[in-house]
């Protein structure tokens, strides 16, 4: 049977890492502590890194504070659950989700105000998900949110795989892609979509923290490479 507490021998974590997560009694805590985790951009290439690396390195992007949150919450005794949410155009989305009263919620680290925290009020996973839909958006305004995934309980997986992983968690990426996915809106409804108005656009841009010089001069770069393949497509 699962372990329903993660102890700090079974996480392998220092007292110290361990003493850092157990302080955060409930999910409003656990969003704040993730929140103040600076945005990882990534400067060297795409990781997926553990909670070790996330505690030692203080940067994250979605799925591994998703993971920070749910190693905290396995402390408290609930289940360390993780739902994947995909899109056609842009990046997924990896949040920790959780229950109270027999609602979900869920526990998200973004860049973008819009993809946060959801309270505890949506009556199941679908639900949920679409809560993040419209605001799901590309830069060009395409509401690009299509799929969500089956919880992945990541008391299933082993502890040196996602908490004290050296290395970039890629088992748990893959097992998230592995797992089935249920669509939001089928084809008919997509034809019905309308793109993001210009305020909505101008929200968008609101960023909680700013990538480096070099990161801003990489996808730069990467905009003006994707511009010139298509000149030469035409």
């Amino acid at each position: 049977m699962p372990r329903r507490y993660a102890t700090r021998h079974h996480l392998g974590l220092t007292p110290a890492e361990f003493r850092t997560l157990a302080r955060l009694d409930g999910p409003e805590k656990i969003q704040a502590f993730v929140d103040a985790i600076p945005a990882n951009f990534e400067p060297d290439g795409d990781t997926v890194l553990s909670v070790r690396e996330v505690l030692r390195q203080r940067r994250a992007h979605c799925i591994e504070g998703a993971m920070i949150a749910a190693a905290a919450l396995w402390i408290r005794g609930e289940r360390p659950l993780l739902l994947d949410l995909q899109a056609v155009r842009d990046y997924d989305h990896v949040v920790a989700v959780f229950r109270r009263n027999g609602r979900w919620g869920a526990i998200s680290k973004t860049n973008h105000f819009p993809l946060r925290y959801r309270d505890p009020v949506y009556r199941s996973l679908r639900e949920l998900a679409m809560s993040y839909f419209h605001e799901y958006a590309n830069r060009r305004g395409q509401k690009t949110l299509r799929r969500y995934s089956r919880l992945l309980d990541l008391r299933t997986m082993a502890p040196e795989l996602w908490v004290t992983n050296g290395a970039n968690c890629w088992q748990v990426a893959e097992k998230l892609d592995s797992l089935r996915h249920y669509p939001l809106l089928g084809k008919r409804h997509e034809r019905l979509l309308r793109t993001r108005d210009p305020l909505e656009r101008r929200a968008q841009k609101l960023r909680d923290h700013q990538p480096p010089a070099r990161v801003r001069r990489r996808w730069a770069a990467k905009r003006a490479a994707r511009r010139e393949r298509r000149r030469l497509a035409r």
